[in-house]
């Protein structure tokens, strides 16, 4: 649990405000004014939502957690158990997929940095003619599990190719399950020798516009690679950056009051508690990185961000990690970038992207604001 001392705001929020003229009781919002309130009982929720958890109640099977600060060896065995405990919710999610006839889906093999090969895959509207706006897909799964070709990321990449885009998802290495071992930095270069590969390719992939965007941990990766793109003066090659719902402070067990979404939102989706300090340690399972930006973004100063490429960052109201991404916002701003933000009403870490049947009018708007980004920032109309 989270331990926070405060004061000040209880006697501002909790407290009955005074005025000359009336009395106003303000609540805080979500376990910040209800320690006991959960995700499916907050008013703030999406009533789409809250139904399909209130229908999931008790039926959906989850692995027995482990200690965060167990033998890291037990920590990489749970991660690949979680994985394969996924397995069976791919197949139902893959079954139920729409067709994308009009979208051609190709891979290509890749040289990483380190030696290594990355698989790309590339979605392409079929009957599209002249130069596309390329969005540079990074997935979620806290820079540790899940991979790109989970139906969730195949799907996403499908729509964005579907609306008018190029899309290229990036299998990096994470730093646990099926696709092996791989701490900090191995993904994080893979995104970079993706992105670098993909911009010498623009003529032949007929490329208008070249954007990063990830969610959660992919969000990370979108924010650590223009970082790392900056420190080594290749930020050139990257138009624009779209970060959605970031995972980048690793502040999960520390009071911090720029971050109260951490405890406001306390395992709504995301167990911050739990399975944020797992998937931290073992991305980073020394510790030595805690404080590094290109690891977790959150700790960027003014002089790792002045003269970073427009950003947008999208956030979710009943995400934990909601208040890390706008902090991340006003740092932007502050090192004089160009940037812009988005926060999801009524959404919990991801929802926007992950819930397309449920919520669509939502899904839609965040893939309209990508999109709309990726247009505004065609080199060839600059």
């Amino acid at each position: 649990m989270l331990s926070y001392s405060l004061d000040g705001l209880s006697k501002y929020f909790k407290g009955t405000y005074m005025s000359s003229t009336s009395n106003l009781q303000l609540n805080m919002p979500g376990r910040l004014g209800d320690p006991a309130m959960t995700m499916a009982t907050d008013p703030r929720l999406d009533s789409r939502i809250r139904q399909m958890f209130q229908m999931m109640a008790g039926g959906s099977p989850s692995l027995e957690p482990i200690s965060p600060d167990a033998p890291i060896e037990e920590c990489l065995e749970w991660c690949l158990g979680f994985e394969r405990s996924s397995e069976k919710q791919n197949e139902m999610l893959f079954s139920s997929m729409p067709f994308f006839d009009d979208v051609e889906c190709w891979t290509e093999l890749i040289p990483g940095e380190d030696g290594n090969q990355i698989t790309l895959f590339f979605h392409r509207p079929k009957e599209r003619e002249g130069l596309l706006p390329c969005v540079l897909h990074l997935h979620g799964g806290g820079m540790v599990l899940t991979t790109a070709t989970d139906p969730l990321y195949v799907r996403w990449r499908n729509e964005l190719a579907r609306a008018g885009c190029l899309t290229v998802g990036v299998e990096f290495r994470n730093a646990a399950g099926r696709l092996g071992n791989h701490p900090f930095p191995a993904g994080l270069n893979d995104c970079a020798s993706a992105l670098n590969w993909v911009n010498r390719e623009r003529a032949r992939l007929g490329i208008s516009s070249l954007v990063v965007s990830g969610e959660s941990g992919g969000g990370n990766l979108a924010l650590a690679t223009a970082i790392k793109a900056l420190k080594e003066n290749w930020e050139v090659q990257i138009d624009g950056v779209f970060a959605l719902c970031p995972d980048i402070s690793c502040k999960y067990l520390e009071a911090d009051p720029q971050l109260l979404s951490l405890k406001e939102n306390e395992g709504y989706m995301v167990d911050t508690g739990f399975l944020g300090r797992l998937l931290a340690r073992v991305y980073d399972p020394g510790g030595e990185n805690a404080r590094n930006p290109l690891a977790w973004p959150y700790y960027a100063n003014t002089e790792d961000l002045k003269g970073l490429p427009p950003h947008v960052i999208s956030v979710n109201e009943l995400d934990p990690l909601r208040d890390e991404g706008l902090a991340y916002f006003r740092k932007l701003g502050a090192a004089g970038v160009s940037v812009a933000g988005r926060i999801v009403a009524g959404t919990p870490h991801g929802a926007d992207v992950g819930l397309p049947d449920l919520i669509p009018n939502v899904f839609r708007a965040t893939l309209d604001s990508i999109l709309a980004f990726a247009h505004g920032l065609d080199r060839d109309a600059r």
